[in-house]
């Protein structure tokens, strides 16, 4: 589609969404957002008829692009024939939604319960955690994104949890692995699995294994940086998970479906939880849709008591309707395995040649369509580009370096020292080329602030 400029439009836009709209994380004055007129494919543009190739998936959801026509009609035909239910029912598009869900998931992670997105699927694989084993605590690593909601935002590991905590949710953090940034003094891979698998046992020992209920973690955590765990290490969570009777979540909220070239990245690592918790790219955010995949055991122990939780939209059908639709083009288009391809023939090897160019670059790592480039002032010293939960003036270099991405016609994913290249997962290889040679634009401006 050809965008066609009504800036009359665009502006009118903007004035109710300042008078009126309250936005996320955000200071309201000080913010300026972008007025969309419309978006297909990968691509969006603003009523000025300037187009972006989106390379943030809108917030890492839309796995198969904008405006996919078998997934509008999908939820066009659901519409017209059963708009909602209530969940205590059996309706056709939730049950075949959780069947091919269930077909694609690790293990034995066969039943599936809905809800509205990734942050109360957290909530509630926690509570199925407490109920099940008794037990209080959850640990849930540094370097973490789980969700706004209550419970949520106190298992996240970064700066967005500080306001919110109140140090009384039964929460206890750890350090995971990283070695790019070790805090356990590692050289390679393996003594950073092993230092970080034996803190985390000290800290399971310490804070008493009987009290612990679960253990969380991003299967590869998303906005905190892409940090694709070193081999052994989700195995060995899952063997002390087993050892002291802790349940294993796996938050696929992100990562799942498709984006790191498999259906989920537990498959990565021949990994299967205790439960996993799913959103976005499910149905690439067309209708708000998470869940929880649980686990035989887990089931069980609902079997004959009540689950005391539920959510009057919990499987709701246009939902339902546009997660069939969207795995079933997936699996019909080949979508994984083009974010596979791609990621190993063309993004991979891209970012690597844009680090050889451009001193600001100090790692690049990531898979599928799930990429993060650490931002360094020094190559050498590895000090971020920006301080950690840098704002205002300390922010910025990335700030201009949104700024000129936004320029080359990219609209991009920074956060703190890190830019993402989070595209469609669908993303053909010369939209994939055209967006690189603009992020490789705008990484000059990166590399004005090294040195």
């Amino acid at each position: 589609m050809t965008p066609q400029p009504n800036p009359e439009v665009g502006a009118a836009v903007k004035a109710a969404d300042r008078a009126h709209v309250f936005h996320s994380w955000s200071a309201q004055e000080l913010i300026d957002p972008l007025a969309v007129a419309g978006a297909e494919g990968s691509y969006f543009w603003d009523y000025d008829g300037k187009r972006y190739l989106d390379f943030s998936s809108g917030l890492v959801y839309t796995n198969i692009g904008y405006q996919h026509p078998k997934v509008v009609a999908a939820i066009q035909e659901q519409a017209a024939h059963l708009t909602t239910f209530a969940p205590a029912f059996a309706v056709e598009a939730r049950s075949e939604a959780a069947r091919l869900i269930a077909e694609r998931t690790p293990g034995d992670l066969d039943k599936i319960f809905f809800t509205n997105g990734g942050a109360d699927a957290v909530e509630h694989a926690v509570r199925m955690a407490r109920l099940h084993t008794g037990r209080t605590k959850v640990l849930s690593a540094y370097r973490s994104y789980h969700g706004g909601t209550q419970q949520a935002i106190n298992i996240t590991g970064d700066p967005r949890r500080w306001a919110s905590d109140g140090a009384a949710a039964g929460v206890v953090h750890f350090w995971a692995p990283f070695l790019y940034r070790s805090r356990f003094y590692a050289e390679t891979e393996e003594q950073e699995c092993a230092r970080a698998l034996e803190h985390l046992e000290t800290t399971i020992a310490f804070e008493g294994p009987g009290t612990i209920a679960a253990i969380i973690l991003e299967t590869i955590p998303g906005t905190a940086g892409i940090m694709v765990p070193p081999p052994g290490y989700l195995a060995g969570v899952r063997e002390m998970c087993d050892k002291y009777g802790i349940v294993f979540i796996l938050d696929e909220v992100m990562a799942g479906f498709g984006r790191t070239g498999e259906w989920f990245a537990a498959d990565l690592f021949g990994v299967v939880p205790d439960l996993m918790v799913f959103a976005k790219g499910v149905n690439s955010g067309y209708v708000p849709l998470g869940g929880v995949a649980i686990s035989g055991a887990i089931a069980e122990t609902f079997a004959r008591r009540p689950y005391p939780g539920g959510l009057t939209y919990s499987g709701h059908p246009l939902a339902c309707a546009a997660a069939v639709a969207t795995i079933n083009v997936m699996a019909e288009e080949g979508v994984v395995e083009n974010a596979r391809n791609l990621g190993e023939t063309v993004v991979g090897p891209a970012l690597r040649e844009l680090a050889e160019r451009h001193p600001s670059v100090g790692e690049v790592r990531g898979v599928g369509m799930f990429w993060a480039l650490d931002l360094v002032k020094d190559r050498e010293t590895r000090e971020p580009l920006v301080p950690y939960n840098a704002a205002g003036e300390a922010n910025a270099p990335m700030a201009a370096l949104g700024a000129a991405a936004k320029q080359h016609g990219i609209w991009p994913f920074v956060n703190m020292n890190r830019t993402h290249v989070v595209p469609p997962c669908n993303v053909s290889e010369a939209e994939l080329k055209e967006g690189l040679a603009a992020l490789d634009a705008a990484l000059s401006v990166a590399d004005e602030y090294t040195g």
